[in-house]
């Protein structure tokens, strides 16, 4: 058989064979806003993000690692243990808790460089959620944790970048 037939039959098998997408899984990594306090986990952005995820068609698992209080160094102590291997992303919210704690700004974005380059190292991609004013708005009563619909508005930011990284995949080809 010459090698245009041998390519032939290899398309072939390709187009008559169903593809299916990998499970995407995701790690979020962070403290009580990761954990979903004041809202219940089940608001908290991890589990609203793998909804909307599957929503769009996207066979993801997010596993809400979120440690009320904890500090980036706790973050950066306990990532190796958070992040099983077959991890495929970690979404790392760092949250303020290292300058409400007396920490430092240089240590906490130390910590937050070291997490980011060890997850690198491993193959993980990393989505840092760290941005530099948050909105009053996103705020409970205690202007420290999220609310439930912050909480739904970063999972819709998180969803559409993931969602736009994301490989499509080949329908499955109808037969008749």
């Amino acid at each position: 058989m010459n090698l245009w037939r041998i390519g032939a039959v290899v398309a072939a098998l390709l187009v008559s064979t169903p593809l299916h997408a990998a499970r995407l899984n995701i790690v979020a990594i962070g403290a009580s806003n990761t954990t979903g306090f004041g809202v219940g986990e089940q608001n908290a952005y991890p589990a609203v993000l793998q909804a909307l995820l599957r929503k769009k068609g996207i066979d993801a698992s997010v596993t809400n690692a979120g440690v009320n209080g904890d500090v980036t160094s706790g973050m950066r102590n306990r990532l190796d243990s958070a992040v099983p291997k077959g991890t495929d992303l970690v979404i790392l919210q760092p949250g303020a808790n290292d300058l409400r704690f007396f920490g430092t700004k240089e240590a906490r974005a130390a910590n937050i460089a070291a997490m980011v380059a060890r997850l690198r190292a491993r193959g993980i991609r990393v989505v840092v959620y760290d941005p530099p004013t948050i909105p009053a708005d996103f705020y409970q009563w205690d202007h420290i944790h999220f609310n439930a619909a912050a909480h739904a508005k970063i999972a819709a930011v998180l969803a559409a970048q993931i969602a736009g990284s994301a490989k499509p995949q080949p329908a499955a080809p109808k037969t008749p």
